[in-house]
């Protein structure tokens, strides 16, 4: 099959979601991700949006965490301090965030790429900050990243910590008062890293196909360890790639083309009637 590297990252991270958990989920991968594992193998998950929206069966792709998209054939309607609030008390089993930098203990930054003037109050580069990330780092149970590989966003040492993973290492999430487990895994367009238990430190488990150590390795700003079994990850199914495409007919997160791309209204209106009309067979 032909496939793309966002259809296998979604693949891949919907496969890490488990039946019967509560899965946090931001808009784009991490909601894709979701949808694909609620309709394959855990249809007892329930999706819950930060604005909000709890046990949504959405019927389009919802373009922002207030889409009215988010509450499609909800459980609940509720406000964004209370999700939030039951990620603190420890409702959420999993969550799905992603970053501009990680280091090798899973902190993730979103906040600003400082400069070589090592000013925070004029940054190189302004990110757009925590949003609910440090809440879910926090106080998840689980925490799944999911992120491009790049070598200038795996690095060494972060610009700014704006969620945490496991700090500076073993014992410190404890010390610093975090209830959640903390990062389990890290998903790329190339591999899949996991925490060594001991070290908290991050090292390559998983390859997708056709990716060898020495591309992952080179994408990577420390002395990256290597799983001594390193497994291959399987390609996204033809069934994930038909869920994918029926809930994001447009392209907007899978890549293909973009609402401004189309044509006309008319070809627009087509195209999300066939949408929704597709993913009511799936409900």
């Amino acid at each position: 099959m032909n496939y793309s590297a966002q259809e296998f990252m979604v693949s891949a991270c919907s496969r890490l979601i488990k039946d019967n958990e509560c899965v946090f989920i931001g808009v784009g991968i991490p909601l894709l991700a979701g949808v694909v594992a609620s309709k394959i193998h855990a249809p007892n998950s329930v999706l819950i949006y930060e604005a909000g929206g709890i046990g949504a069966i959405s019927r389009r792709l919802p373009w922002s965490i207030s889409d009215n998209a988010t509450t499609d054939n909800a459980l609940v309607a509720t406000e964004l301090w209370r999700v939030l609030g039951d990620v603190q008390r420890g409702f959420v089993d999993v969550a799905v965030i992603g970053g501009a930098q990680i280091d090798k203990f899973g902190n993730l930054n979103t906040t600003a790429i400082i400069g070589p003037d090592k000013s925070y109050q004029k940054p190189q580069t302004r990110l757009p900050g925590s949003g609910g990330a440090n809440d879910l780092a926090s106080s998840a149970k689980r925490l799944l990243i999911i992120m491009r590989l790049e070598n200038r966003k795996f690095v060494e040492k972060l610009d700014y910590i704006t969620s945490p993973g496991f700090l500076a290492g073993p014992g410190c999430r404890e010390k610093a008062g975090l209830k959640g487990g903390g990062p389990e895994a890290v998903i790329t367009n190339k591999c899949i890293f996991r925490f060594d238990p001991l070290t908290k430190e991050m090292y390559l488990d998983e390859l997708f196909p056709g990716v060898t150590i020495e591309e992952v390795r080179s994408d990577v700003g420390w002395d990256l360890k290597i799983s001594s079994d390193i497994k291959i990850v399987e390609p996204p199914t033809e069934k994930e790639i038909e869920i994918m495409h029926k809930i994001d007919p447009l392209g907007v997160v899978l890549g293909r083309k973009s609402i401004q791309e189309n044509q006309s209204f008319e070809d627009y209106y087509q195209i999300m009637k066939k949408c929704y009309e597709s993913m009511a067979l799936l409900i």
